[in-house]
This record gives structure tokens, C-alpha cells and sequence, in this order.
């Protein structure tokens, strides 16, 4: 007898249903009329949601979408947040000095703080409805700028009868200063004059503020002066930070105030292949020199034709370097007699060489050998021909301890002391256009006034 065929009604749905509801009780079998074994297949009530995980997956989508956005915006107010707290941690210990001596201070100083935190709040307000956010972060720091208020007002109502007599003795003071200021020319720099012995003192540090980045991870880099500025750029200043000792970029600003607020005029990105380490780089007529990497060499990027060369020293070795930081190997300077660098040497074993760079060439003029090891000198710079030496006395203290002129070939054994904000520092040069020294303090901008003995 001939198989009898068998004929299977199904369904495309069966193609997602487990095994185990395939058996008894959901299959049936029976001879049709014309003698045709038919099966009969019973499907659970169930049927695949598609639009429900459709209307899900779109869901998810716009979700990740907006999550995005509002990382975004958060990543972009960090930096503004973080200002603003620089800036009310300011305004803090103002208020704590006008508490301690509010007689010191006239009715202009109250006025001034009173527009600083109304305007202060006005950004917190910003912030917050820019984040729509409630955190209880807000909620401090306008509790906060109202209490640092209400002791502005307290303070000018102390004493008022005496506050126009301050005044007057106040503007009698200036007066008197700047009297004294014309009578004794020693005060002023005397710029571009090396006729006298070198270098007398070192003034108290002026701790400008944390660096552009608004980050004190960025404890590699420099900060200063062009120290031969080119017609149109005699008030612009350059930065360049980084967590590590490699240099990638630099950003210029025109002036001081642009720099404090971070408002820069250009930035440059090193391209592949010129990118420099050691963070002892300087800006000299328009020109950014720094340590080459690959091969290693002193290099420049032209600020003007944006255009980058490279010499190498043949003699300058990589094995030598200053005490707080790997890889400062050669060491920008520049003074009133023109364009230095400085370095080591396997011939001197480790002692400082002093080149003299020819800046038409890019070439060494001539070099001078010294009898300070680098490795135990924290930085080094030039001024007036002679190069200057540091090192560390303790935790707050630095000391010139070295010198040598290279208009008479003599050393000096110095004690010259000046306090530093921070322990370490990766970039000290001066620069002769005002006679000032720049540091770059664990991520902080530092300067000091330079006083020569005449």
C-alpha cells in the first residue's frame, strides 16, 4: 500500500514557538473525506509584539540622542562653572580682608564688590537654568554670595564719618608715591642697561592665576612676553600647557587682559612630526622656539609665514636634564644681547654649555662651558649676557646660586633667594623688554621684577 500523503496546515508564526509547545494537546490527526491523513495544528494565543519593539527601539534611540546632548552640555559648563568658582573663592578672601580692616578701604571698594557679586549671581542664575538643574550645589552658592552681601553692607556702615577722612589720606599716600617714584629713578627698570655688576635681588612672586585650561594637571608648559616684539604685537603674550612633558600647541593672546581672561588670538597646532618636549620654550621676534624630538634638534615655527625649521646640535646630548622636570635638554633664553640656548654635553659631562643662536642662520655663533651640572640646577636663564643658575632651597624657596658672564669668561658662586608659589616649577626664563622673570608654577602663571645692581 502506497504512503498516504500528509498535508501540514502551518503557520509562518510557528517559526518562533519553543519546542515543548509542539507537544500532545496541540496536535491532532484525522482522515479527511477523500482519505487524506490531515494534521491539525492548535497555536497558542500569542503573536509576535513587532510594533510594540519597534515603538521601543525608536524610544531607545531618541533617549541615547538626548542623553548625548546633555553630556555635551555638561562637559561645556565644567569649564565655565569652574571659573566661576575661581572667581567667587576671590571674592571670598576680599571680603575676608575688608572684615578684618574695613577701615582700610573707601566707599568705592564696597560699590565695586556689591556689582561683582550681583553680576556673580547673575551667572550662577545662568548656569543653573542653562543645566535645568536643582542640584544643592546652586542652592550653596547663593546662600554664599547673599551672606558675603549682607557683610559688604554691615561694612560700610562701620564708621562712615571716617570713611572720607580714609580717603583723603589715601589719595595724600599716592600722591606721595608717585613723588617718590620720580625722585628715585632705582625704582623704575632701567631697560636695556647691562653696564652694572648683574643681578641684586629677586622680588616677591605675583601669583597671576591657574592657567588658560583652568586645570592644575597641566603642570607642564610656560608662559611670558615676546622678548623682541615685532611692530603691532609689543603687548602679546603666549601659553602653552600640557599633562605630560610633550608639546603639541601653543596659544597667543593680544594683550594681558585677553590672557587673564582667556581670550586668544591664535592657537597653533604642531603638525605631525614637529612636535617638541622639555617645556623650556620661549617667544622671540615672532618666533617660537622649542626642543625638537625626532631627530633631536632646537626648533622654531615662524608665527608670521606660520613656516617651521630645525638645526641639529651635534654636540647637545638628551641624557641631561633640569631637576623638576624630564627632558628639559635645551633651554630657550633670551636677553638684551639677543637669542640663547643651553644644554649639556657628553664632553662636559653633564656641566651647562651657553650657545649664542645667530637668528639669521639659525646657526651657534659661539659657545662658553660652565661648572654648573644641570642635573642639579632646577632652571637656568639668561640676562645680560650672564646665565643664572637656580636650585631649590626648601619647599617655598629658590635660589640663584650660580653665574657665569660670557662678556668675561668669570664665574660667580651667588645666594640670591625668591620665594615660589609651588615646589616645582618647568619654565623660568627672562625676558629683557621689562626686566621680569616668568614661571610657569605647577600650573600656575608667575612673575617676578628683576632689581640689577648699577
Amino acid at each position: 500500500m502506497l504512503p498516504i500523503p500528509l498535508l501540514l496546515l502551518l503557520s509562518p508564526a510557528l517559526a518562533w514557538i519553543p519546542v515543548h509547545d509542539w507537544e500532545s494537546g496541540n496536535v491532532t490527526a484525522s482522515v479527511s473525506e477523500s482519505g487524506q491523513c490531515v494534521c491539525h495544528v492548535y497555536l497558542p494565543k500569542i503573536t509576535f509584539p513587532a510594533d510594540r519593539v519597534e515603538h521601543m527601539q525608536q524610544v531607545s534611540h531618541d533617549l541615547i540622542l538626548e542623553v548625548d546632548i546633555q553630556m555635551n552640555k555638561m562637559i561645556s559648563y565644567v569649564g565655565t562653572l569652574e571659573g566661576y568658582l575661581k572667581e567667587l573663592s576671590d571674592l571670598t578672601v576680599r571680603v575676608s580682608m575688608l572684615e578684618s580692616s574695613a577701615d582700610k578701604y573707601i566707599k568705592l571698594d564696597f560699590e565695586l564688590l556689591r556689582i561683582e557679586l550681583r553680576e556673580f549671581e547673575l551667572l550662577v542664575s545662568q548656569l543653573k537654568d542653562s543645566l535645568n538643574s536643582t542640584s544643592p550645589m546652586f542652592d550653596s552658592l547663593y546662600i554664599e554670595i547673599r551672606n558675603m552681601t549682607l557683610i559688604v553692607n554691615q561694612l560700610e556702615t562701620f564708621d562712615k564719618s571716617n570713611l572720607e577722612v580714609i580717603r583723603l589720606e589715601f589719595a595724600k599716600l599716592q600722591k606721595k608715591l608717585e613723588d617718590c617714584q620720580k625722585d628715585h629713578d632705582v625704582i623704575k627698570p632701567d631697560i636695556g642697561n647691562c653696564n652694572g655688576t648683574g643681578i641684586m635681588s629677586i622680588g616677591k612672586p605675583m601669583v597671576v592665576q591657574l592657567n588658560a585650561h583652568l586645570n592644575a594637571g597641566y603642570q607642564y608648559g610656560g608662559w611670558g612676553k615676546d622678548s623682541k616684539p615685532v611692530r603691532g604685537y609689543e603687548s602679546m603674550y603666549f601659553y602653552g600647557a600640557y599633562t605630560s612633558h610633550y608639546i603639541y600647541d601653543f596659544y597667543l593672546y593680544s594683550n594681558y587682559e585677553n590672557l587673564i581672561l582667556r581670550s586668544a588670538l591664535k592657537h597653533h597646532d604642531l603638525p605631525n612630526g614637529w612636535e617638541g618636549t622639555g617645556n623650556n620654550y620661549i617667544v622671540h621676534s615672532n618666533t617660537i622656539y622649542y626642543q625638537h624630538n625626532t631627530p633631536f634638534s632646537m626648533s622654531k615655527l615662524n608665527l608670521t609665514t606660520v613656516k617651521y625649521d630645525y638645526r641639529v646640535i651635534p654636540s647637545a646630548s638628551a641624557s641631561f636634564s633640569y631637576s623638576y622636570s624630564p627632558h628639559q635638554n635645551m633651554d630657550f633664553s633670551a636677553d638684551e644681547n639677543g637669542l640663547w640656548v643651553m644644554y649639556a654635553t657628553e664632553a662636559s659631562k653633564g656641566k651647562i654649555v651657553i650657545a649664542k643662536i645667530d637668528e639669521k642662520s639659525f646657526g651657534i655663533e659661539n659657545e662658553w662651558s660652565t661648572t654648573a651640572y644641570k642635573q642639579l640646577a632646577g632652571n637656568a636663564f639668561m640676562a645680560c649676557g650672564v646665565m643664572y643658575a637656580t636650585r631649590s632651597v626648601d619647599l617655598t624657596t629658590e635660589e640663584i646660586f650660580y653665574a657665569y658672564d660670557t662678556r668675561t669668561n668669570e664665574e660667580k658662586h651667588l645666594s640670591i633667594h625668591f620665594s615660589k608659589f609651588q615646589e616645582k616649577y618647568t619654565n623660568l626664563h627672562y625676558n629683557p623688554t621689562d626686566q621680569k622673570l616668568y614661571m610657569y608654577n605647577n600650573g600656575y602663571y608667575v612673575s617676578y621684577n628683576v632689581r640689577f645692581d648699577k
